[in-house]
């Protein structure tokens, strides 16, 4: 049964532009107005799909337990960022000069979220420093060490890999420098065993107490996973190379001039958006995207 989700207009629909380029084969679809993923629930397996039809956001789901159908709910509007009330951001970025531009011509933006927050974290970490395209060939190599979900729906088949999953065989797929993996393997082994939990109780501040301690997890890591995991709306990336780029090319700047652009320069322009940096953040993301690909 197809259901209308809620969301106060207006929504601009780039977020499903965001999760098809980053899209992992068996556990995902997606296109420029369509997403649909399996889910492990608390009482079995499932999967959903939204669809945008240019005013209405169209959910279809199937669950094995009646009962997660709410759960899948509250997971679909978390990713989608559908309790967002976009008029309030809009206004404040809109007063900026840099970016009033951007916000009249993409009024509404969403702040993606995630279905898992284990999952986002593992999958922040084998993103860093490396391009969302290589981040992607790395992730849908690790489908392999998945487990099947029972209710399949076209091209979807099996679930993002489990920590438990890639604790036990990452090492043998997982390529690039031994510092990296070594990293992955060992937050993997801590969400394993529960050493370690990230999920929406989590602030940004506890966030970073538990994350940066670990090796292989810098800034960049922790505040990516608060924009997904808690939908934190102030967080910025000063070190984001599309950040940079999205900035340079707001403010004109040539590839090679953006690339001189230091990290201190973009924190310094983020300042006087406050709070709302996060969606600053995606402006940025869109802008380096125009010129770049999807970065």
């Amino acid at each position: 049964m197809a259901v209308a989700l809620e969301f106060t207009p207006p929504f601009e629909p780039g977020i499903f532009e965001f999760l098809a380029v980053r899209a992992v084969a068996g556990v995902e679809e997606a296109g420029p107005a369509r997403y649909a993923r399996t889910l492990s629930l608390p009482g079995g397996h499932g999967w959903f799909a939204v669809a945008w039809d240019g005013a209405r956001l169209v959910l279809e789901h199937e669950v094995e337990d009646p009962a997660d159908a709410p759960e899948l709910l509250r997971r679909v509007r978390h990713l989608f960022n559908l309790d967002h009330d976009p008029l309030a951001v809009d206004a404040a970025l809109a007063a900026d000069a840099m970016l009033a531009g951007r916000v009249a011509a993409l009024p509404g933006i969403r702040l993606p979220g995630c279905v898992d927050p284990a999952e986002i974290l593992i999958r922040a970490m084998i993103g860093q420093q490396i391009t969302v395209a290589a981040a992607r060939t790395a992730l849908n190599q690790l489908v392999v060490l998945s487990t099947p979900a029972r209710l399949t729906h076209g091209s979807l088949t099996h679930f993002f890999p489990s920590p438990a999953e890639i604790a036990a065989g990452g090492r043998a797929i997982l390529r690039g420098p031994r510092r990296r993996i070594e990293a992955i393997m060992g937050v993997a082994g801590l969400l394993t065993d529960g050493s370690l939990a990230v999920g929406a109780a989590d602030t940004p501040e506890s966030l970073a107490a538990k994350l940066l301690p670990l090796p292989g997890i810098g800034p960049w890591t922790v505040g990516y996973v608060s924009m997904r995991v808690l939908a934190s709306r102030d967080v910025f990336l000063p070190t984001d190379a599309a950040v940079r780029n999205g900035y340079g090319r707001l403010r004109g700047d040539s590839p090679a001039e953006a690339r001189l652009i230091r990290a201190v320069e973009l924190a310094r322009m983020a300042e006087p958006l406050r709070p709302w940096r996060s969606y600053a953040t995606l402006h940025l993301w869109r802008a380096a995207g125009e010129i770049r690909g999807r970065n």
